[in-house]
């Protein structure tokens, strides 16, 4: 079987990061974390302002063990009992059943076709959850979209809560935005989480960070549990030095993405052309709208019985996703080819 369905990349670690987990380990350093370590929010503010043009506080800059705990923790922080969640759909299949933990309630907001929501549908919402990029999806809200949503909320005493583990994947042909980044409203009523766990591939490793740009952010990060001794002392230590040693093999990485989605979508053409997409901009996750191929609500269970290739079922990612499947194309070019081979095989 051919498996194209966890979000983990199939590539080597980055040598800067296998290299101080090495030291780590020689030194015999894998005690507790010592809260948020300096190195690291220091690591991250210097990444963000190289790569995505996002300019952080390393002071406002906190340790978790991963982004879903720390949405889960800001919801408890951000909610009360009862109160109103809200995330688009389709969507990371986490956020059905972890959010709920928080003793909220969850709406669900249906994306039209363009990758937009009905905004309406945020009244009587306490926190809306986005995925920045979006994943199943890929796609990256263009800024001025972006800057009306936090218009909105700021407004409406919405906190927006932005999972952007995804913003250092995103590929040549898209500008990223960080949440933070968009508009003064945005930094008052936002706060952005994320990790060197899908750009570097350390998900394993359970570092992730919280990061604000208002005193009322700053404020609500504070009232949450001690986060940091959850996470992981050699995540901790990856990401820093991921974060700040990284940038030619995540540079390399995504020259390969691109590639390979290029590739994907020629093969889709040439073997399966009633499957529709639309190219990511961020991510290495395609979201391929199988309906055409009359495989049912699930077409990945056809493509793993007939095929032996793996992708993570459309249905996963709510009502939405049904007739879908989400294919994983981070991995060698030869392995894309066989992926598609084996789709139109099953069909």
């Amino acid at each position: 079987m051919l498996a194209s369905t966890i979000a983990e990349m199939d590539f080597p670690l980055a040598p800067p990061v296998a290299e101080a987990l090495h030291a780590a380990v020689a030194a015999n350093d894998v005690g507790y974390t010592p809260g948020t370590p300096a190195g690291l929010r220091t690591a991250f503010a210097g990444f963000a302002a190289r790569r995505l043009g996002w300019s952080v506080d390393p002071e406002q800059v906190s340790l978790a063990p991963d982004v879903v705990v720390g949405l889960v923790e800001l919801c408890r922080v951000l909610a009360a009992p009862g109160e109103l969640v809200a995330f688009t759909v389709p969507a990371y299949p986490p956020f059905f059943h972890a959010l709920p933990r928080a003793g909220v309630r969850v709406r669900e907001l249906p994306l039209a076709a363009d990758g937009t929501f009905d905004s309406d549908l945020l009244d009587g919402v306490r926190v809306l959850v986005i995925a920045n990029p979006h994943n199943p999806t890929g796609r990256v809200s263009p800024w001025p979209e972006l800057r009306a949503l936090a218009e909105r909320c700021a407004a409406a005493g919405i906190w927006v809560l932005a999972d952007e583990i995804h913003m250092p994947l995103v590929l040549p042909g898209a500008t990223p935005t960080p949440w933070l980044e968009v508009s003064d409203a945005a930094r008052a009523c936002g706060i952005a989480l994320t990790s060197a766990s899908k750009a570097f591939n350390l998900a394993g490793l359970k570092a992730s960070v919280i990061v604000t740009a208002s005193p009322q952010a700053r404020a609500a990060v504070a009232r949450l549990p001690d986060l940091a001794d959850r996470a992981g002392l050699l995540g901790a230590i990856g990401a820093e030095a991921a974060f700040t040693h990284g940038d030619a093999w995540l540079t390399a990485v995504r020259d390969l993405l691109a590639s390979n989605r290029a590739l994907l979508g020629a093969r889709l053409d040439e073997r399966l052309p009633e499957v529709r997409w639309s190219p990511p901009e961020g991510t290495y996750l395609a979201w391929l709208d199988c309906r055409g191929l009359g495989l049912g609500d699930d077409p990945a269970a056809a493509f793993l019985a007939r095929g032996r290739v793996a992708l993570v079922p459309g249905p996963a990612f709510g009502r939405q996703g049904a007739g879908f499947a989400r294919l994983n194309f981070a991995t060698a070019p030869p392995l894309v080819e066989e992926m598609v081979a084996r789709m139109a095989a099953a069909v």
